[in-house]
């Protein structure tokens, strides 16, 4: 029997335990030989990043290292590429102490680099001088920000070279296959690597230095991204020359693009280590692309020049991509009703099949809300991308003349995107009778590079815009109530959400995770990787001190009028919690409903399986407070300042 109810007090089957039970997230995938290897991050454990051993012959799974041991890495704070394997040998970054560790299947983990302020990430073998090539960065200086270079590590006596540190920042190094040359990228303040970038190719001597050093491709206006050398050792990269990031080849001095399409085969480097095509063969690419925020996979033929896309329900690649190597694909992906799984690819029946997921559903795919893909134009006449989430539940239905409550997600970046791939954390929302609008407003990845760069100069109102008029769009066609709308984010999403609720009067409430409050403060307090980031944002620091002061929400938070609810995590390296602390007292002062939730050994991002829950029952429980309904579950009280007041 289906039940009446009003939107918000639905009960779902999507509780908080289901949202971290059983639940782990994919990172870094890497192939070797007749073995496959990724990373899970396991929320039960505190978050802790485990590598997993798969031998596909046999379907045997193995954890390659005990607890505590953590593969993760702290170069450019996001980290990314925390390990790599050669012949059976696993090697990877400890999240305790940042050291390089090696290990088998069969052996515990030992250091291989010595104690000291260093971190290491997104490393290849060079099985020919039997030393590991990478990114290393170097905080052991006094120098105002620490130090990235391309080094070589020796494997049995763990010495380490400086190859190149001309750059503010690089990544990708890769090794051909004759051992005999290196490639990597480098790009320099204040560019971000999807902004500006440069390919670089050296020549390796028998010692390992390298000589003839030369730029093949990139420039600060042309982002380059995954190098990658075929199976006979052409140089293969993506570029978005052409305003959209498609494949070239590089042979003999010519560059070449290998299929020409509308489309993004790259997406932007926040992670180290992201691969979202690899060779089955020298002359076939699989390879992952999107075609307006949504991701599809296909076989690129160099020698006819076509592409064939394979038959799937994936729509998302899960933010993991795909490692290719001879016979073995591997393959990380979502669907609107499916959470991230790896698949293998079978060329033979060009089929997939699942070996492992990132999440063991216990409830009826019925309760899925499917994403609307909507395009409008804003009222800057620009168009604006977003995935509309209706209320679902088959068990209950709203009283007649009611609508339901809209939350607006922003997401992070703000160069991120949003996807279609199956995200609980929306469900958990739509299956209590919310919608829901995740919005991939200018700037976000996925629609080209002219999308990207609509936010240049201008973040904090073309965000902030475009999601007021996706929200419009929604309320205007009569599917979320005018007078119940609430918008939240987390990072850069935070700062759009806090935007909106101090330079705009439209939404009724907010909540801001580990967002930017202080644009000021964040330009003088940041790690080195986004510490120019702002450059092409807001405009050059200090020069444009004013643009920052008067696009900050902490400056002008005297003109907030709506409740807001405040999740912070203490050790955030990236937005300090200041930020979030500052913001705390002036609303309180001016008697504005607020809340705050200090999350103690919690970073940028929550990993710890009881905050996750924490953070979503305090805001459910805050919106019930103030959109006057009554949750289907007991939900933990949480203070409200100025309660009084709602």
């Amino acid at each position: 029997m289906i039940r009446k109810a009003p939107y918000g007090s639905w009960l779902s089957p999507i509780s908080l335990d289901s949202i971290t039970q059983e639940s782990i997230s994919f990172g870094h995938l890497a192939v070797d030989d007749d073995y496959l290897y990724w990373t899970e991050q396991r929320p039960d454990e505190d978050g802790r990043n485990v590598i997993v051993q798969y031998n596909p012959k046999s379907s045997i799974k193995s954890d390659l290292m005990p607890a505590p041991f953590n593969a993760r890495t702290r170069v450019h704070e996001y980290g990314g590429g925390s390990f790599l394997v050669s012949d059976g040998k696993v090697y990877f970054s400890n999240w305790d102490d940042q050291r390089i560790y090696s290990c088998t299947n069969d052996s515990k983990p030992k250091p291989l680099t010595p104690v000291g302020d260093f971190r290491y990430a997104d490393g290849v073998m060079d099985k020919k001088r039997k030393q590991i090539i990478c990114i290393r960065e170097d905080h052991s200086s006094q120098r105002p920000e620490p130090i990235n270079a391309i080094v070589s590590i020796d494997t049995h006596t763990g010495s380490t070279r400086v190859l190149s540190d001309a750059h503010n920042f690089c990544s990708n190094p890769r090794i051909s296959p004759d051992g005999n040359e290196l490639c990597w990228l480098a790009w320099n303040h204040p560019k971000m690597p999807w902004d500006g970038s440069e390919l670089h190719v050296a020549s390796i001597h028998e010692d390992g230095s390298i000589f003839n050093s030369r730029v093949v491709a990139g420039s600060s206006s042309e982002s380059i991204f995954q190098p990658e050398w075929s199976p006979q050792g052409t140089l293969y990269f993506v570029s978005d020359r052409s305003g959209w990031w498609n494949i070239y080849s590089l042979i003999e001095g010519n560059t070449k693009c290998v299929y020409e399409l509308d489309a993004e085969f790259g997406m932007p480097m926040w992670t180290l280590g992201v691969s979202t095509y690899g060779f089955i063969d020298e002359n076939q690419i699989i390879s992952w692309f999107n075609i307006r925020g949504n991701w599809q996979i296909g076989i690129i033929d160099l020698k006819n020049n076509n592409l064939t896309e394979l038959e799937t329900s994936f729509t998302d690649l899960a933010r993991i991509g795909l490692k290719a190597h001879g016979n073995n694909v591997l393959v990380g992906s979502a669907s609107p009703i499916s959470a991230a799984t790896i698949s293998l690819y079978d060329q033979n029946s060009s089929s997939f099949t699942i070996i492992e997921g990132s999440k063991t559903l216990s409830f009826p795919v019925e309760y899925f809300s499917l994403p609307e893909t909507i395009e409008i134009i804003s009222e800057n006449t620009h168009p604006v991308h977003a995935f509309f989430y209706p209320p679902t539940n088959p068990a209950f239905k709203a009283p007649e003349n009611t609508l339901p409550p809209l939350i607006v997600f922003t997401h992070g970046g703000p160069t991120s995107a949003a996807t279609t791939g199956l995200n609980l954390n929306i469900q958990f929302w739509t299956s209590r009778g919310f919608s829901v609008l995740d919005v991939n407003y200018g700037g976000s990845s996925g629609y080209g590079r002219d999308y990207r760069s609509r936010l240049n100069l201008k973040w904090g109102i073309v965000d902030v815009d475009d999601c007021i008029s996706a929200a419009s769009h929604i309320v205007n066609r009569g599917d979320a109530d005018p007078n119940r709308l609430a918008i939240r984010g987390g990072s850069a999403g935070g700062f759009t959400t806090l935007s909106a609720l101090t330079f705009r009067n439209f939404f009724k409430t907010g909540t801001s995770q580990y967002g930017v409050t202080d644009l000021t403060g964040l330009a003088n307090d940041t790690h080195k990787f986004e510490s120019r980031y702002l450059d092409n944002l807001v405009g050059p620091f200090p020069e444009e001190s004013e643009t920052y002061h008067q696009r900050s929400p902490i400056n002008s938070a005297d003109q907030i009028t709506c409740p807001v609810l405040l999740l912070q995590g203490l050790e955030d390296a990236i937005v300090p919690p200041d930020q979030a602390e500052r913001m705390l007292k002036i609303l309180q002062k001016n008697e504005i409903p607020v809340a705050y939730i200090p999350f103690p050994e919690e970073q940028h991002g929550f990993r710890k399986a009881a905050n996750i829950q924490r953070s979503l029952e305090a805001e459910l429980y805050f919106y019930s407070q103030i959109f006057k309904f009554e949750p289907a579950e007991k939900l933990q009280p949480l203070e409200i300042f100025n309660r009084q007041n709602l």
